[in-house]
């Protein structure tokens, strides 16, 4: 059988859990081949990416690539025939917007990640990673995603918005289905309206609640910015709510487990960084780098004809920056292959780059450093209950992360 990167490049689909296994040989393939090639989603959807370092971060600065396809005169590749009325409002978030309609999501939600509120946050997540370890340490073998790096970020994500956390675990099971389907027909999208139907009716009801029982949280603030006058629509509260929850635990999740999973296979820069914690910042970077919990930005749609390295993108073509490739481009990175996590200069771009840089990116790093010191500080045992090449991986667009990390404790 032909590995992944042996194979024609046209062959690999890279939505597959074989492809997020590795999918960096077949970038190094691409950054040396082909830096701006063609492929397809699950066979179907024509999708460019975008390979090399510097044009990874000139197309996420480049106002030619918008992320509102409505923004393009021209057919897109997610144009679908009928799009139910809670889909529709889902597309209403900073993320997929430009310009001023993105500036004006964006402010809304800003004073809720202010390097004060994410210092506040601190204690609040070393107690959660204390009481998830204290749970899990009473198992001995776990699934690491499930009893400990997903129940943090998704407790704290939901604390700030004011939902419930005793419903994240229900929540993480809808956006896994959104994000891991092709997005290559009808049918992929049929088959996900359950969760998102389910998804955008919970939003609804909590947006209700908290219409009837204001609090000092981040969904009360929204609403009381579309009652301001602030032309947020329900439909914008119920995407931006979206939104915060998948963007503010999927990631974090992949970081602690792919992170950990990462040092555990290799044991002399685990012991390193248990011997020295004041290092944990940079090894924050270095597993951002080396993972690469989000693999490609975001999509991006041609506003026109674009033409990279000889080959034109055309008008309104998908495409999508592989942050993946980017973070192991040998032009920036020395031994783009190896985990150093004293590595410095790291100019990874995993938290993107341009005006839709994460505006989470402090409040992730923190809680994966301090949900990876405390699993160093109190599991000196800890080991992969299978072997590292048995791990699963999750399929579909843009994350890429484990489906479950078994750990003996």
């Amino acid at each position: 059988m032909y590995t992944i990167a042996e194979r024609d490049l046209k062959d690999v689909d890279i939505i597959s859990s074989e492809f997020k296994a590795n999918p960096f040989d077949f970038y190094r393939r691409l950054r040396h081949e082909a830096p701006v090639f063609e492929t397809t989603l699950g066979g179907k959807i024509p999708v460019w990416l975008v390979t090399r370092y510097e044009d990874v971060k000139a197309v996420m600065m480049d106002e030619r690539f918008v992320k509102d396809q409505h923004n393009v005169d021209a057919k897109t590749a997610f144009e679908f025939a009928w799009m139910p009325s809670f889909l529709v409002d889902m597309q209403q978030n900073m993320l997929d917007s430009d310009g001023d309609d993105h500036t004006r999501l964006k402010n809304l939600v800003h004073k809720a990640f202010t390097p004060r509120r994410i210092k506040e946050m601190q204690t609040r997540i070393a107690e959660l990673s204390q009481d998830y370890f204290i749970r899990a340490k009473a198992k001995g073998e776990i699934d690491l995603i499930k009893d400990y790096a997903l129940p943090i970020p998704a407790t704290v994500i939901a604390e700030i918005l004011g939902v419930p956390a005793e419903d994240m675990n229900k929540f993480h099971k809808w956006s896994s289905s959104m994000l891991q389907s092709n997005f290559s027909s009808n049918l992929s999208l049929i088959k996900m309206m359950p969760s998102m139907m389910q998804l955008s009716g919970y939003i609804r009801k909590q947006i209700k609640i908290r219409r009837q029982n204001p609090k000092d949280d981040l969904l009360t603030a929204l609403i009381d910015a579309e009652e301001a006058g602030d032309s947020l629509s329900e439909g914008e509260t119920v995407a931006m709510v979206v939104l915060l929850l998948i963007a503010g635990h999927e990631t974090t999740v992949n970081l602690i487990a792919s992170g950990m999973a990462t040092l555990l296979q290799y044991p002399e820069q685990l012991e390193q960084l248990r011997a020295n914690p004041e290092q944990m910042p940079s090894a924050i970077e270095e597993l951002l780098r080396y993972t690469v919990p989000v693999e490609t930005a975001t999509e991006r749609y041609a506003r026109e004809d674009i033409t990279l390295h000889d080959v034109t993108i055309p008008k309104g073509s998908l495409t999508l920056a592989a942050l993946a490739s980017a973070n192991r481009d040998e032009t920036v990175f020395q031994n783009p292959d190896t985990l150093d996590i004293t590595r410095s200069p790291n100019r990874h771009l995993s938290f993107g780059h341009g005006i839709h840089y994460c505006l989470g990116a402090p409040l992730a790093r923190m809680e994966g450093a301090i949900a990876i010191q405390t699993l160093l500080d109190n599991a000196p045992n800890i080991q992969l209950a299978i072997p590292a090449e048995q791990l699963e991986w999750r399929q579909g667009m843009v994350l890429r992360g484990l489906k479950k990390l078994p750990v003996l404790l």
